[in-house]
Order: C-alpha cells, then structure tokens, then sequence
C-alpha cells in the first residue's frame, strides 16, 4: 500500500480546500480501503468526513425523507420514518453486505462504492476503468455477472449498490457541496454508463463532496428484492425495486429500477411507460419486461439475466398487484 497522509475535515468547506488531485474522501471505508490495499486506489491524502454533521435522518412535512451522507447502512435501515413510509429502501440497504459492514458504512459512500469487477479489482491485469486505453479483457474473459444493459466497448462492469438500486426507483435525489456552492443532482443522473470514460462512475467534479440524500414520498406500495449466488453477502445478479398504484384494476403509477445489469442503477422507463394506464394483470407485465430488455445486449455468458430479469420484474409487479387487489 502507497503511503498516505490522513487528515480530518471539520466542515465541508474544510474537506474542500484540502481536495487535490490526489486526495480521497474517506467515510465508513469499507470499499476504498480494500481498494487501497489491492493497490487499485492509491490516494496521497485521505480526507476523513465520516464525522461532518450528516448524521440525522429528517422526516419532512410531506412525508419525503433528507438523509445526511454521513448516516450509516444499519441506521437507515433500522430507522421507523424509513421502514414505515420507503420500505423499498430499508430492504434494499438490508439485502447488502453484512451487518458489522452496514454498521460502518455510511449512505455516500454507499452511493459512491466502486465495480467488484475482478479485473478492476485486479491491479495486474488491464482496465480500463483503472488505466484508460488498456482494454477490457472482461469481455471475452469472466464476465457472467456484467452488464447486459448500456454497456460500451470500454467496459461492461456493474455497479454493486442495493440502496442506489431503491433511491433511483424513489426519484431521490443527491446533495453535493462543491467549489461553486451546492448543487443537487436527480439520482437517475448521478450515476453514469461506461461509454469512453468508464473510469469516471458519476457526474462529480473534483473534490465534489456528497451531503445528503434527498427522497420524496413513496405514495404506494413498493418492494426490493436481490437474485444472487448465495443467501448473503453476494452482489445482484439482478435485482429489483418497485413501486405499484392500481386502481380499478389498471396502472395508475409505477416506478421500476433495475440493479446488477447495467454500469449504473438501471431506471426502467420503457416499463413505466408501456404499463401506466394498462390493465394491471401478468400479461401486461410482461409486455412491460419486453420491451424494456430489448434494449439488452448480452455477453458470452450473462445472456442468463435477460430472462432472469424478466422474470423478476413480472414476479414483483405480481405481487405488489395483488397486494394492492
């Protein structure tokens, strides 16, 4: 491991003016210090921000949720406002890692974990979302678990977050001090595809540091649910969050994110457009599935998550319809 200074913030403005070029931000860990010790990441400074005032969760008066960076997993999950009114999202947090890792790792740096890729975890092989320009042996290597959805000829990585999976379903959206002031960015934007520049995971600039998380009311039933390898501590295969409002026997509203299929939380549009107004029945969900995985372009050997993930947006808007009969 490159040796590094550690420094830590007192206020934002403070994380922001000791940002360089080769500076990290540091919250619960969990992520870049693994990274730190395959030699992936190799800041000269870590700027520790875990103890800024991003601690609270806040109910606010239309029942929507603002949720500091700095708020561990655990805590998210474990709140009542967050299990009572956004269940989709207390599910998701819990359906990732272990719970001695949520009770260290906060929601930024959730937000902001990186590909477990092997090749991208593997600092002697090519990657070109750690070197730019040498390759993704990805492609015609082990790739069962990559993307099928918006993938580029510069990478198919996957990005491995549950909670990110819930918030874009939610249309939350983020919090960002930078160096011109604070901004907000809506959650289907915060995250990007690979295109040219897979080593860039979101929209960030330098030194641009997350605060908070900010989540509308939910307003109808939603749920979470994770297709992995084994029952814990696995990364999606593919995975679900959903949101369904029927009424009289059609689709009033429906919101649908995908995860463990895309270098991003996947928002499932062409679904949400294809089901609101149709009748709510196994039929039109299916339609629904279709035309959104048209889009799919699947590898050698991940051609598995086209139907796996069909069939699990069908499944879940199932239930939550019946639910809501």
């Amino acid at each position: 491991m490159r040796p590094f200074a550690y420094e830590r913030a007192t206020s934002a403005e403070d994380a922001l003016a000791r940002h360089d070029g080769e500076t990290l931000y540091l919250g619960g860990g969990t992520n870049l210090v693994d990274l730190m010790r395959l030699g992936v990441e190799e800041p000269a400074r870590i700027v520790d921000v875990a103890h800024l005032p991003y601690d609270q969760i806040q109910l606010n008066p239309d029942g929507g949720l603002s949720i500091g960076a700095a708020v561990s997993n655990s805590a998210l999950a474990a709140d009542r406002t967050v299990r009572e009114g956004h269940p989709v999202l207390a599910q998701a947090v819990l359906a990732g890692a272990s719970g001695q890792i949520r009770n260290l790792a906060t929601v930024g740096g959730n937000l902001l974990q990186r590909t477990r890729c092997s090749y991208f975890q593997d600092a002697s092989k090519p990657c070109n979302k750690r070197r730019p320009g040498s390759g993704c042996p990805a492609r015609e290597g082990e790739h069962h678990n990559l993307a099928i959805l918006g993938h580029s000829e510069a990478c198919v990585a996957t990005h491995p977050s549950d909670m990110a999976v819930a918030l874009t379903a939610l249309d939350a959206s983020v919090r960002v001090q930078g160096r011109a002031g604070e901004k907000t960015i809506p959650m289907d934007e915060f995250h990007r595809l690979p295109d040219n520049e897979p080593e860039r995971d979101t929209i960030l600039e330098p030194g641009d540091l997350v605060t908070a998380v900010d989540v509308p009311p939910v307003g109808m039933p939603s749920r979470y649910r994770k297709v992995r390898e084994r029952a814990s501590f696995a990364f999606a295969l593919v995975s679900i969050a959903a949101a369904l409002d029927v009424e009289g026997g059609r689709v009033r509203d429906v919101r649908l994110a995908l995860g463990g299929v895309a270098h991003k939380p996947w928002r499932a549009r062409r679904a949400e457009e294809a089901l609101r107004g149709a009748s709510a029945t196994r039929e039109s969900y299916l339609r629904a599935a279709e035309a959104e995985l048209e889009a799919a372009e699947p590898l050698r050997d991940n051609a598995y998550k086209v139907p796996l993930a069909r069939n699990l947006i069908v499944r879940m808007l199932t239930e939550l319809g019946e639910g809501a009969s």
